[in-house]
């Protein structure tokens, strides 16, 4: 028996090792994704920061060339609304756009459609259902039907 114990300590001893391990490779894998992935999110940030500084000296150059012929203050109002303008049919290019017939674009196209109108009383069948005779549903009066008649038939109004 103590054969037995030594080789389940073994065992136990073998499965613990394994798993540090794995938990060590799985690590080391995770880190080198996560350095790889950190180096390319900080390239994109720097990216996005000089797209805005050239945006920038941009429209500083568009106001200096209309405050040629303009006054200044006009020259950054037409230069900021240019920017508004951009940067709306940007977020316009950006946004997904509904597909497929009578999906309009314009005011209100961002709300969701309105139901068609249901009708203000469902459906009748022309007659009243009535049980067969002997069944337990068919002893009593019939249901009036909608359209003003019961079971007997039109009714005179008075």
């Amino acid at each position: 028996m103590d054969r037995m114990d030594h080789l389940e300590h073994l065992d136990k001893h073998l499965v613990d090792e394994l798993a540090q391990v794995a938990r060590e490779t799985v690590r080391d894998e995770l880190r080198e994704q996560t350095r790889k992935q950190r180096r390319k999110a900080t390239l994109y940030a720097a990216s996005g920061a000089s797209a805005l500084y050239a945006g920038a000296a941009l429209a500083l150059a568009v106001g200096l060339a209309l405050a040629v012929v303009l006054p200044d203050w006009a020259a950054a109002l037409i230069t900021a609304a240019l920017l508004g303008v951009a940067a709306y049919l940007l977020r316009g290019a950006a946004r997904p756009h509904p597909s497929g017939p009578g999906s309009g674009h314009g005011v209100g196209a961002d709300a969701p459609p309105v139901p068609p109108v249901a009708p203000e009383v469902p459906p009748m069948p022309p007659v009243a259902p009535t049980a067969p005779a002997g069944t337990a549903g068919g002893t009593g009066p019939a249901a009036p039907r909608r359209d003003g008649t019961g079971a007997e038939g039109p009714r005179e109004r008075g």
